[in-house]
């Protein structure tokens, strides 16, 4: 399992200095079901905006 997990999406309520993701629990999710051939066809539900 991953220890460090990058995020560059800086308005996250869990984005961390040097980029890193400090949610608990990541939750990505396919567009096509449980399969995805590329990058494109995911998104990353832990997503949070901040203030």
């Amino acid at each position: 399992m991953a220890q460090d997990v990058l995020c560059e999406v800086s308005n996250c309520v869990h984005w961390a200095s040097g980029n890193k993701c400090a949610a608990e629990a990541i939750y990505v999710v396919s567009h096509k079901g449980k399969e995805a051939e590329k990058q494109e066809e995911t998104d990353c539900k832990t997503f949070e905006a901040g203030m």
